[in-house]
């Protein structure tokens, strides 16, 4: 009895739980629940205090506890005056004001009488609870007895009365012994007194003395003592749901404050921000509320922010700031000039406090550095509580205890809708079908169902429909405005993004949309797409983007806005009547950036040809399963999207030069062609025909380098087709299957392009073909036309035609392809191969069939050798195996075909094989040869026999009788400067000329691209190189002009600006070569 046991430092879990009458309803409800069909789980408020209403006598303390509270003030202090008034009492007063307990304390100038004052009275009669401090004069006073009395009289609960024995023993009150028996008696004494009353005064005393309080005399300090009282009563004048003004609680509430219960941790010794977050309406604001009535009491101080986001943009900061201070410190008028001396005072005021506070709606990033900067700014112990829409605030400021607010489950929904629109726990029978529909368009919201609940409490079922179909046309008014301020938050092109998201592209792939988005010109789309997740206003469902219903709602609303009665003035289309209305009567103007017409069923349709003329600013026209008999006269220029199936003409407009376009889908169209000539689409990246089985051709693709995919009809016969040519379009993977006849193709250009297969049927339907390129292409993927071969064996060392000593380099590629067969090109001219991941085996036997080819290029392959039918090749002037790595061995070339051959094998490194050359040097044949190569090496091979240091050499000319000299081969050891670096050695030469008797004989160039060492260049000439003039017989003009004398051949390196710098020729040499130099070298 002398002290009072308080209990603090609650969890919040166990503060609140809904009561099993509340979980029984809602489980009666089910039945009812399921047939909803809305997903996502939260917040539901005013259902638990009727729900209670029939409940047991602690559950009715509870509904008492979430009523409205009635009473002027929560705290009644009665206390003798010149005991304690400017010592104990007064300090109690101030810490029960400080922790916004109000509490009545009685006027010292109030004037003193016989009778107490009637309102002193009054304000006993209006308070919730008093505290009596029973000090050793109190019983003195008849006053304080009369105060004593009334209280007892009106508050016959004892829990709202709270005794203090200061400096007294309870016992002595009890019983009226010591100073309280003296008192007493000199008051029966007193004639003027009434023994009655003294009666009255002896049983209130003892009736308090027997109420639990608490006893000065167990404290060592006033401050102990102070700190229970306040702590206790602040437990019985706020109790957890107080704070409610409209009875709002939470389903499920145990479940929601175990999670934020964890993330507060209120035991840990540290200063913690905890961010809640979540779409607006969804009682962010309502469950911070809670959670700070809860827990308050056990801080030195706390202060709720309400509303920052409006305070912070009509007044600024200096507001917020002066509110904080002044709550926590509970001084009214603090000063705070400007926002910086503002956050000064917070962290030299707050640094050593602990305390609670909550940030309520924040959407700035400012409001968190000025208002809480950092943990430093409190003391350990201390809680933040952040609430805002846009969580990159909590990941910007560093908080990562955040708790996100869901929306309700179908059981809550339910249950809030029906206690608002029916102020009962179940639904009315006839309202049943009407009220699934709007719970289904909440989604779960607690906003839209109180507001909505509410407007159709006691309206009648035409209402409710009437209600209905207005909600179908536009949302209602304070729902839009509450949800339009995440949007107004955002920046222009997030709010084009968005309102896109929103109108064309829900349910959408995610990284579908950002490359639509990106194609439409919108910049950073990617990261955007994350703010507006980030803000609540999209979400991510399976990789898909997805948006809530009434967020939705919400953009719609916003477009029509734009031009309420005409939608050809809106920004963007997307309902079918709005699109046929605008296409029909042509109301389109320039506002229109976005139509998308999507129907699940054909449709015929007949529009106005010129309807798209004034929509100069049309980026996006997506049209599907739409019929109509006449095509468009005119697309806008703008367009970026264009994707029309079914599209009604044979081509697209004529005036049609659409710079911007990125995306052109036209599937199951009766395109014949698209366009003619040539068109300059740089950004265009893919074309889609597919099912289009009236296309005849192709357009010419000169002007869309940047192509990546392009789809034509699964088997497209274009008879009169005469060039297919997607050079650099770098991104293209696939090409269509030609079928039929084609008797007019003769040039296919794939060069540097993505193709990973060639369509089995497509050599057999290209025999007319006289160009293929397919440079670039690293082809990976095998089909019926390309034969994958496995773990390639690389042939063992050969004896090489010059001994040089090299080692064969194995690194066998592991998987390659082989080239579908050739043979059926027979009037192929030019073949390009190169960089297309050819290993061993991979070009046919049958290459050498193809009797008109005169250029071929391999360069950058993977192969080891050639096949040997290259020497068929009757017609080859050129081969060309630069960077050949791997090749070791050449093949016989022709020996009957052209007056000259070009073979340049440039950094073909592991080469050891050359083909003889004597049968195409041959002085019977007519025939010039031409053979070079550059490999590392520090020694001209011995085979030369004539060497000289320095960059010339003297050779002397062979007799002309000598029928079997055939050529010469010379060599030049060069190395770069070492000035010079490596990489500054791009597109350098080195060069040989032939000088004799004054007459400047052949000379040849090779381009360098890197050498970083020292380097060899070999040089195989023919004698048809030598002394041959035109219209006179090679054996003539040297029998006059060139027997026996003497051959300088002379070595030069310059840079690409032709300065003689980048590299030094150290030595050279050369050897004529005759038919016995042959047979003893193969035989080396």
């Amino acid at each position: 009895m002398e002290g009072m046991e308080h209990k603090g430092g609650r969890y919040l879990h166990d503060v609140l739980k809904p009561s099993t009458l509340a979980r029984n309803q809602i489980n009666r409800n089910k039945h009812f629940s399921k047939e909803i069909h809305f997903h996502n789980p939260v917040l539901i408020e005013d259902f638990l205090k009727p729900l209670l209403s029939n409940a047991s006598s602690s559950q009715r303390a509870f509904t008492s506890a979430i009523a409205v509270c009635s009473w002027k003030y929560e705290v009644f202090l009665s206390f003798r005056g010149e005991d304690t008034r400017r010592g104990f009492t007064d300090y109690l007063y101030k810490q029960l004001d400080w922790r916004g307990i109000r509490t009545f304390r009685d006027d010292p100038d109030l004037q003193r009488g016989a009778d107490i004052n009637p309102e002193l009275l009054t304000a006993i009669e209006q308070s919730r609870f008093a505290i009596i401090v029973l000090s050793t004069n109190y019983a003195s006073s008849s006053w304080c007895l009369r105060e004593l009395t009334h209280i007892v009289q009106s508050m016959k609960e004892k829990e709202r009365i709270f005794p203090i024995f200061y400096d007294v023993d309870p016992s002595d009150v009890r019983h009226q012994r010591g100073s309280f028996g003296t008192a007493l008696i000199n008051h029966e004494r007193n004639c003027g007194e009434d023994r009655e009353e003294v009666l009255e005064w002896r049983n209130a005393l003892k009736k308090v003395a027997d109420l639990a309080g608490w006893n000065s005399k167990d404290y060592r300090y006033d401050t102990e003592l102070i700190k229970k009282i306040v702590d206790a009563v602040w437990d019985k004048v706020h109790p957890s749901f107080s704070l409610l003004d409209s009875s709002e609680i939470l389903v499920g509430l145990d479940i929601k404050l175990k999670e934020i219960d964890l993330l507060l941790d209120t035991n840990a010794n540290d200063a913690r921000f905890v961010g809640i977050w979540g779409m607006g309406g969804m009682g962010k604001t309502t469950l911070a509320r809670l959670v700070y009535e809860t827990i308050s009491h056990n801080f030195e101080g706390s202060s709720f922010l309400a509303n920052v986001r409006e305070v912070y943009a009509t007044h600024g900061l200096v507001p917020l700031q002066k509110q904080l201070l002044s709550n926590i410190l509970r001084e009214k008028n603090i000063q705070v000039y400007d926002a910086y001396s503002g956050l000064t005072m917070i962290k030299r005021c707050l640094c050593n406090k602990k305390v609670l506070l909550v940030l309520d709606d924040v959407d700035q990033s400012d409001q968190l550095e000025m208002l809480i900067r950092e943990k430093d700014c409190f003391g350990l112990g201390s809680r933040i509580i952040i609430t805002t829409r846009d969580e990159h605030l909590f990941v910007e400021h560093g908080i990562e205890k955040v708790y996100k607010v869901m929306p309700l489950t179908q059981d809550e929904a339910l249950y809030l809708f029906s206690r608002k629109a029916f102020r009962k726990d179940d639904l009315e029978e006839d309202y049943l079908e009407l009220s699934k529909n709007f719970i289904n368009y909440a989604g779960g919201l607690p906003l839209a169902l109180k507001t909505l609940g509410s407007f159709l409490y006691k309206r009648s079922r035409d209402e409710w429909k009437s209600a209905l179909d207005k909600l179908k046309q536009a949302p209602d008014r304070k729902i839009f405005q509450m949800l339009k301020i995440s949007y107004d938050g955002l920046e222009e092109m997030q709010k084009k993004i968005f309102l896109d998201v929103a109108c064309f592209h829900k349910f959408y792939d995610k990284e579908e949309v950002i490359e639509i988005l990106d194609s439409c010109g919108f910049v950073g789309t990617r990261i955007v797409i994350h703010v507006l997740i980030e803000k609540s206003l999209l979400s991510i469902s399976n990789t898909c983007l997805s948006i809530h219903d009434l967020i939705q709602e919400m953009a719609w609303e916003i477009v029509r806005q734009e031009s309420f009665d005409e939608p050809g003035g809106r920004s963007r289309l997307w309902l079918h009547s709005d699109i046929i209305h605008v296409l029909t009567n042509n109301t389109g103007t320039e506002t229109i950036e976005g139509i998308v017409l999507r129907l699940h069923e054909f449709e015929a349709a007949h529009w106005n040809p010129e309807a798209f003329t004034k929509m100069c600013k049309l980026r996006l026209l997506k049209i599907n399963n739409l019929r109509l008999s006449l095509g468009p006269k005119y697309l806008p220029n703008s367009l970026r999207i264009l994707e029309w199936s079914w599209y009604p003409s044979k081509c697209l407009p004529p005036s049609f030069q659409p710079v911007e376009l990125a995306e052109l889908r036209m599937q199951h169209s009766k395109i014949d062609h698209l366009w003619n000539g040539i068109k300059y689409m740089v950004k265009l990246k893919s074309i889609d025909l597919s099912y289009s089985e009236n296309l005849t051709r192709t357009p010419d693709f000169t002007g869309t380098q940047n192509l990546e995919r392009l789809s034509l009809p699964s088997e497209v016969e274009l008879e009169s087709l005469e060039t297919f040519d997607l050079s650099g379009c770098s991104k293209v993977k696939k090409i269509p299957e030609f079928v039929g006849e084609m008797k007019n193709f003769s040039k296919l250009s794939l060069n540097f392009t993505a193709v990973e297969q060639m369509p089995s049927s497509n050599i057999r339907s290209m025999a007319s073909l006289k160009e293929l390129d397919m440079s670039g292409i690293s082809m990976r993927d095998a089909s019926s036309g390309l034969v994958p071969v496995k773990n390639i064996e690389l042939p063992r060392s050969w004896h090489s035609f010059f001994s040089f000593g090299l080692l064969p380099r194995r690194n066998p590629h592991p998987v390659s392809l082989v080239l579908a067969s050739l043979k059926d090109l027979r009037f192929l001219k030019r073949l390009n191969l190169n960089d297309c991941n050819l290993c061993e085996g991979a070009i046919p036997e049958d290459i050498g069939l193809l009797s008109s080819l005169e250029e071929l290029n391999l360069d950058g392959n993977h192969f080891v050798s050639l096949p040997a039918s290259i020497s068929g090749l009757s017609n080859l002037r050129s081969i060309t195996l630069k960077n050949c790595k791997r090749l070791q061995k050449l093949p016989s070339l022709p020996s009957n075909g052209p007056l000259s051959i070009f073979v340049n094998t440039d950094n073909c490194t592991s080469l050891k094989i050359f083909p003889d050359p004597t049968p195409m040097c041959n002085s019977e044949i007519p025939r010039s040869f031409y053979f070079d190569i550059i490999i590392p090496g520090s020694e001209i091979p011995e085979w030369f026999n004539n060497q000289s240091v320095g960059d010339s050499v003297i050779e002397t000319l062979p007799s002309d009788s000598n029928s079997k000299w055939v050529g010469f081969a010379f060599c030049a050891l060069f190395a770069p400067a070492q000035e010079i670096s490596a990489t500054a050695t791009k597109h350098n030469s080195i060069s040989f000329r032939c000088l004799y008797d004054g007459f400047v004989g052949p000379g040849y160039q090779f381009t360098i691209d890197d050498v970083a060492s020292d380097h060899l260049w070999l040089i195989l000439l023919s004698r048809r190189h030598f002394f041959w003039k035109p219209r006179q017989r090679p054996e003539t003009y040297w029998r006059e002009k060139c027997h026996d004398h003497k051959l300088r051949i002379h070595f030069e390196a310059r840079s690409c600006t032709g300065e003689k710098t980048w590299a030094k020729v150290k030595k050279c040499g050369v050897r004529a070569l005759f038919e016995k130099t042959r047979k003893s070298s193969t035989e080396q």
